[in-house]
């Protein structure tokens, strides 16, 4: 079965796509259409949403960081099995890296051959939205818009007006959800907290997204919409990583502390031949049997420090393991677990370092070379990642540095086997390092 694709997008952030996009999928699933959940760019919480919504992983579709010509394989891969796959935009439709637009939730349309739904917050405005849809429309010769949802709709006769406008140009409206009725997910100092922390009230959540647009779109309309996926192979963890040999157990952490990570991540591990076991920093107090690496994802460290520092046992073992020259990788909340201390509470004490919340927000694409040797990188080898946090790490000696790029200082931290920085990278991008990073662990066992 070749599953049928759509893009749900806005015409800036902030205009209540998640809720539709979220609820499309939470209300297709719910009448029986097996959903495939997408996100464009570097987003770790959205998916976690998505997840609940469509009873599959969600994934991410980001040409910056594996390549454009990775983008149909991934949406194959991800879509295998199911009827519609439904890909949430990022930001504006045509907003992406701020140098050239690479990542652009347009760009993923065109990169899939999917008609793009626009999402457009309709306060404040009536007729205008006319001349709003016509430049998102013609803008770009490459991306189809083919249909609006209204949203923050305040009255009848503002959506009677707001219908007209659009079928001034030709758009078809494919809902109209009222404005007192939108529903908002609490949100922190990096979006919105993620789906493992929101627990139960995340899974009612999403069950309301899903009754809210069933109630007010036109669900046969939108699927009718979408297209089908262009044929050619998907993506595979086993094709791309063969002949593993290895069988290391390798750790990564999870639970509601660490949750910004790529489903491809355990997919690869899993294919170059690492057993994987997932650990709890917030509630394990020991490492998996025989654990010969571990990964550390991003998440939201910061916002348990309490409770990560209180686990001393585990914390113990993670310093252990490090000072034996095992593999560990660390991504961004990883690393901050890793320092010394976080917000002035004792943590790993792996890196000679601190960390702290600041009020400044990194955010962004680099195009990174890896500085020193390590068991996930060779010296020189280059890869597009990502920063977003707003913690700084502050060095008390000096290990090795882990990245560089243009215009800013050495990030990051290589020591024996450890490998720990703030840049995000997606493994499906890299899955060289991932080989590496289990042939490390399988030496080091």
């Amino acid at each position: 079965m070749t599953a049928r694709a759509l893009v749900v997008s806005a015409p800036a952030s902030g205009s209540g796509k998640t809720t539709i996009a979220t609820g499309l999928m939470a209300a297709l699933r719910r009448r029986g259409t097996s959903v495939a959940p997408f996100k464009v760019g570097p987003d770790y919480i959205d998916p976690g949403y998505h997840t609940l919504a469509a009873g599959r992983p969600g994934r991410n579709l980001d040409p910056v960081l594996v390549g454009p010509d990775l983008i149909g394989p991934l949406v194959r891969h991800g879509a295998a099995g199911a009827e519609v796959a439904v890909v949430e935009g990022v930001m504006g439709l045509f907003d992406g890296r701020l140098s050239d637009g690479g990542g652009s939730t347009a760009q993923v349309a065109g990169l899939i051959g999917a008609p793009v739904v626009l999402v457009v917050d309709c306060r404040g405005q009536s007729r205008s939205l006319a001349a709003l849809l016509h430049g998102f429309r013609t803008f770009d010769d490459g991306v189809r818009v083919a249909g609006v949802i209204l949203n923050r709709v305040g009255s009848a006769r503002h959506e009677a007006v707001l219908c007209a406008a659009a079928e001034e140009v030709g758009l078809p409206v494919l809902g109209a959800v009222p404005r007192h009725t939108e529903l908002t997910v609490p949100s922190r100092h990096l979006g919105l907290v993620t789906a493992a922390e929101h627990g139960a009230a995340a899974t009612a959540a999403v069950a309301a997204m899903g009754s809210l647009v069933a109630e007010h779109v036109d669900l046969d309309a939108v699927v009718r919409l979408a297209e089908p996926l262009p044929s050619g192979p998907g993506w595979s963890a086993v094709d791309v990583l063969p002949d593993a040999r290895h069988r290391p157990v390798v750790a990564i952490a999870g639970g509601p502390a660490f949750t910004f990570g790529y489903a491809e991540h355990v997919e690869l591990l899993a294919a170059a031949g690492a057993q994987v076991v997932v650990v709890d920093p917030l509630r394990d107090e020991t490492l998996p049997a025989e654990t010969a690496a571990l990964v550390l994802p991003g998440g939201f460290p910061e916002e348990h420090v309490a409770a990560l520092s209180a686990n001393t046992p585990l914390r113990t073992a993670v310093a252990a393991l490090a000072a034996s020259g095992a593999p560990v990788h660390a991504e961004c909340g990883g690393l901050l677990y890793l320092c010394a201390d976080l917000d002035g509470e004792p943590m790993c004490a792996v890196l000679p370092a601190s960390a702290a919340m600041s009020g400044q927000l990194t955010l962004g694409y680099r195009e990174a070379v890896a500085l020193t040797e390590s068991p996930v990188f060779a010296a020189g080898r280059r890869v597009n990642g990502h920063e977003f946090h707003r913690c700084v790490v502050t060095p008390r000696a000096g290990p090795a540095p882990a990245w560089g790029w243009r215009g800013d200082a050495p990030e990051g931290f290589v020591a024996a086997g450890v490998h720990a920085s703030f840049l995000h990278t997606h493994p499906a991008g890299a899955p060289d390092a991932v080989a590496r990073f289990v042939a490390a662990a399988a030496r080091s066992r």
